[in-house]
């Protein structure tokens, strides 16, 4: 088992907007009529606000990845303590693992899409994990990232097979990847031949992700709201969040209602809401090679994983980039809460939601990234000036709210 880690997990920032959502629903409902009591959350359990989250901050076990680098890949054998942890990743999933990969006496190697901020990159490499940035190509191109990721650890073991007892400043030189210099040449060298292996986490159709939320983040989710939770909405990358929660929420109540946020360039609300996941560029053969379909990072996808096809969706709604933009802004300033562009189009998913069912219900969400790893993107003011997303709202009314 993995040592405790003192975190802001995932249920209590998802306390922190059922809350918001709350408030935007009460405030509604007393300009519409006072005739009934919306419903509340637990009064020893709800906290009002970023300030009084502080303290009693829960230790807890992070499943999905204990489980991915640790109980299941080591029981197996697929790991061994000195091997190397691949992934690809647009850089949350990553730091996650560059994070717990040493407590297993593991190292990680992480390939990157380039267009993913650097600030990611750089927490990688200060967490001790190396990287590759790579051009962002079609999953079906073998150059992928989640498919470079995926030699990755294949090499490892063949490094492991050929220099088992070798000397240990041998290793294999991968500072040529995807027709291009990778940045990762400044770092260590990535398989020494004392490495014990390889084993490719597999974050998009690894099924321990669903298990992870469904056992672990869906269960909290019902826990401290005392199961008095209406709503649940999120965007998926991987899909395991979406999927685990709203799987273990149906099961609590059937009548919870679970939703898909998704933003520009992702094909998972034409799937949910039309069963068929193109895009109109898409179909008329537009679409352009190399696309800019959006600034949220590690949220939107056009393909079916294996976590995404277990989750249990009543709808899905569309999210803009400037919503997202224009969200991020509006927590920051009226409730201290810097969050990343996953997170404020959770958000903004949640206001939705909070509109579409009317006042006096709760609705939970995700604040699953922090601003800080958005800095040279989504927090620049001449990246978003680029393609005209400057934030300019005083208040809600990007999403028709006074």
């Amino acid at each position: 088992m993995a040592p405790p880690l003192r975190t802001t997990s995932a249920i209590a920032t998802a306390l922190s907007i059922a809350l918001l959502s709350y408030l935007l629903c009460k405030k509604t409902r007393s300009k519409a009529s006072s005739k009934k009591t919306p419903k509340t959350l637990s009064v020893k359990k709800a906290r009002n606000g970023l300030v009084a989250a502080i303290g009693n901050t829960p230790l807890i076990r992070i499943n999905s990845l204990s489980d991915a680098t640790g109980c299941e890949a080591l029981e197996s054998g697929a790991l061994a303590q000195g091997g190397i942890i691949t992934e690809g990743s647009a850089g949350s999933t990553a730091i996650s693992l560059a994070t717990v990969a040493p407590a297993f006496g593991c190292k990680c190697h992480v390939v990157i899409p380039d267009d993913a901020a650097i600030e990611k990159s750089q927490i990688l490499e200060a967490l001790g994990a190396t990287f590759e940035r790579v051009r962002p190509v079609s999953i079906t191109h073998k150059d992928h990232f989640v498919n470079i990721a995926r030699r990755r650890a294949l090499e490892a073991n063949q490094v492991a097979l050929k220099h088992g007892k070798g000397n240990q400043n041998e290793y294999l030189d991968v500072k040529q990847i995807n027709g291009y210099t990778s940045d990762s040449g400044k770092q260590d060298p990535i398989f020494y031949s004392d490495c014990k292996g390889g084993f490719f986490a597999d974050q998009f159709e690894n099924l321990a992700n669903f298990r992870a939320h469904y056992e672990g983040t869906g269960p909290e989710i019902w826990d401290q709201t005392g199961g008095k939770l209406d709503a649940f909405i999120a965007a998926a990358g991987t899909g395991g969040t979406v999927a685990g929660v709203s799987r273990f929420l149906k099961e609590k109540n059937a009548n919870v209602r679970c939703f898909l946020i998704d933003p520009p360039g992702s094909g998972l609300f034409n799937k949910v809401t039309r069963g068929v996941m193109y895009t109109r560029e898409e179909a008329e053969g537009r679409r352009l090679k190399n696309p800019f379909d959006t600034i949220t990072e590690g949220i939107g996808i056009n393909r079916l994983t294996e976590n995404f096809k277990l989750a249990e969706l009543d709808g899905a709604f569309r999210g803009t980039d400037l919503e997202a933009v224009e969200m991020s802004r509006y927590l920051l300033k009226n409730d201290g809460l810097f969050l990343g562009s996953s997170s404020a189009m959770n958000c903004v998913g949640a206001v939705r939601v909070a509109q579409a069912l009317g006042p006096g219900h709760t609705i939970v969400t995700i604040l699953c990234d922090s601003g800080m790893r958005h800095l040279s993107k989504f927090y620049d003011v001449g990246y978003l000036s680029k393609y005209g997303l400057m934030p300019s709202a005083v208040g809600l009314e990007f999403l028709g709210l006074k």
